[in-house]
């Protein structure tokens, strides 16, 4: 499999390479809170200042460690961690997106905890729909949502043809509802459907994955434009 290197990613793989030793890691941890010259780093974690000398010129090719000649004597050189260099390993840039759709089959659970969950933890706005939206959100979601003081919009299940705008990120939270919708869906989360058992632990432990989720992906969603969806997508 090919697999095109953007810059971004090349960067990425470059810090990640440049960090895969322990003596690197060490440097690292050892700048993360000030400044050392060479022999100063050398005594401080007992290397060779040739070994030294080469682990410094990994990190400096990418980027990582930057160095700067003293104003004192002007001959010795000082390390420090590069401004931003290390920002890439927070993973990839932000997606752009005026809303978050959140889909599974029925729109009586998961999806509803997603949205509600994601609205606390995100200014980007979330909504949800299904593929086969069932007659009323289940009253297992309901219970939850007020054992854990989640809000939760007094709606009816949406199907999701009528929901998507141009904008939005879809995430499917079911794989049935991933199977069926196919192409729209950006991005997916299998999460165990907790109407099957209908008990209150069934539908904490789906909220407890969800909101695992929502935390991962909530710092790299970021607002496109005012926020709002365009209209019904096509």
């Amino acid at each position: 499999m090919n697999i095109e290197l953007t810059e971004g990613l090349a960067r990425r793989v470059a810090v990640h390479a440049a960090l895969a030793d322990p003596a690197r890691l060490r440097i690292t941890d050892a700048l993360a809170d000030g400044d050392a010259s060479p022999s100063e780093l050398a005594a401080l974690l007992a290397v060779p200042s040739n070994l030294l000398a080469h682990h410094l010129h990994v990190l400096e090719d990418a980027g990582v460690v930057s160095r700067h000649r003293s104003e004192g004597d002007k001959r010795r050189t000082y390390l420090c961690l590069a401004a931003g260099g290390l920002d890439v390993l927070a993973g990839p840039a932000a997606r752009p997106a005026r809303r978050v759709l959140f889909v599974c089959t029925a729109n009586s659970a998961r999806s509803h905890l997603a949205a509600a969950l994601w609205r606390q933890a995100s200014d980007v706005p979330a909504t949800s729909a299904g593929t086969r939206p069932a007659p009323a959100i289940d009253p297992g979601t309901v219970a939850a949502v007020r054992r854990h003081d989640l809000p939760l919009p007094e709606v009816r299940p949406q199907r999701v043809g009528d929901v998507r705008a141009d904008g939005d990120l879809v995430v499917t939270v079911c794989d049935l509802a991933h199977e069926e919708l196919g192409e729209p869906a950006a991005l997916h989360w299998s999460v165990p459907d907790p109407v099957r058992s209908g008990d209150p632990a069934s539908f904490d432990a789906a909220l407890a994955e969800l909101n695992r989720r929502v935390g991962l992906l909530a710092p790299h969603v970021a607002p496109d434009g005012n926020g709002e969806p365009r209209g019904k997508a096509s």
